[in-house]
């Protein structure tokens, strides 16, 4: 029987978990032997007594290695799990091979095989296994609750008997999954919003969330994402756009390219311009921020607060682990044969597996993470 180990995430600041009683149930219905490290669930709210009565043993970390077929996991995997993992085994995780080749290629020197869920293809068969899309989702609402918390005014507009104060002005940068729900949120509290991106074909989804479409310049890239621009560009982009950032009382930015830096949408002078209290939330941080003077953590520049939460998500664990779990869920499906006994089986034809596959047996199967791993001069099993 295929043996199934959640472990305690360890990355500081992390409270999310891979799996939940919820998870667990099915998973056991599926013929796996589920095991949970003793506590994975604490800092998501959920006890070991939740993850027992679903039908889960409860080990302690080195069983839980030892004994693992298939390693369910939130964050990639540190250099001391790794060399618990024994060979063969099959680990599910976010993994970042081309931004850490190291960790890529420590994996594939362990003869392992990994299913990245940032891989996992953006097609429609694949939404229930798209955790890209869950986690930034739930970033995009919490983005804009942090920075009302911080802003030194109210987000709707409201009639008093001393007067009417004015609604407040959000600009969200990026209409992808975290920036649509960021301009939903914002419009539900009240806020004029509005919002920029360089893929024209998403104005009609801001416009029906009640925001209002920036037109700038047109980038549309390959699944979903926009591609990077060129220098003139994103000098007429920045032109458009910052006098609506210059009015703003609370920025958004949500724009990301894969495999690459954020691009700079907020530089520095455009700060130094906006209101003395406004507010930028930068949920790009980690990729080196679309605010120039963005870092990780809460900083103050110009008179501007500028946020840098590098894992909103953990800000959101029960809500973000129930959802991530139910992503990992469905893609475990699709490579687990409830016919026999749970068996572990990764269909090359089919086309989420073949594209989440990074590394299998050892082998770098993933073009990009190949690449990155050669031009750090790590070579790979």
């Amino acid at each position: 029987m295929t043996q199934v180990f959640v472990p305690r995430e360890i990355q500081d600041g992390e409270s999310r978990v891979a799996a939940t009683p919820e998870t667990v149930k099915r998973l056991k219905k599926l013929g796996l032997d589920v095991t949970v490290e003793t506590g994975a669930g604490a800092a998501s709210h959920i006890s070991d007594d939740g993850y027992g009565g679903a039908g889960a043993s409860l080990v302690d970390a080195a069983s839980g290695w030892a004994g693992a077929d298939l390693v369910l996991k939130v964050n990639p995997p540190e250099q001391g799990e790794v060399d618990r993992m024994k060979p063969g085994a099959l680990l599910v995780s976010f993994v970042w091979s081309v931004h850490d080749p190291d960790l890529a290629a420590r994996l594939a020197d362990r003869k392992v095989s990994v299913l990245a869920m940032e891989a996992v293809p953006r097609i429609s068969r694949a939404q229930k296994m798209d955790a890209l899309s869950s986690q930034a989702n739930l970033a995009g609402y919490k983005a804009v609750l942090m920075g009302a918390d911080a802003l030194a005014r109210i987000m709707p507009m409201m009639v008093t008997a001393a007067g009417t104060l004015k609604p407040a002005r959000v600009v969200v940068m990026g209409a992808g999954v975290a920036g649509l729900q960021a301009i939903a949120t914002a419009k539900r509290l009240g806020a004029i919003v509005e919002a920029s991106d360089i893929r024209p074909e998403v104005k009609e989804q801001i416009e029906s969330l009640g925001g209002t479409f920036i037109e700038t310049v047109e980038a549309s890239g390959e699944g979903g994402y926009a591609k990077e621009l060129t220098d003139e560009q994103k000098q007429r982009q920045q032109e458009i756009i910052e006098s609506h950032l210059v009015e703003a009382d609370m920025v958004i930015c949500t724009a990301l390219i894969p495999g690459r830096k954020a691009p700079i949408l907020v530089p520095a002078h455009v700060v130094e311009k906006m209101r003395h209290g406004s507010v930028i939330v930068d949920l790009a941080v980690t990729q080196g921020g679309n605010c120039e003077l963005a870092e990780p953590g809460r900083v103050t520049r110009h008179g501007v607060t500028i946020i840098g939460e590098p894992n909103v998500p953990a800000m959101l664990a029960t809500d973000s682990s129930n959802v991530y779990a139910r992503n990992i869920l469905a893609l475990v499906m699709d490579v687990v044969d409830k016919n026999e006994g749970g068996a572990i089986k990764l269909d090359l034809e089919d086309e989420v597996v073949d594209g989440a596959l990074i590394i299998q047996d050892g082998e770098v199967r993933h073009g990009p993470t190949r690449e990155a791993i050669d031009n750090r001069g790590v070579s790979a099993s």
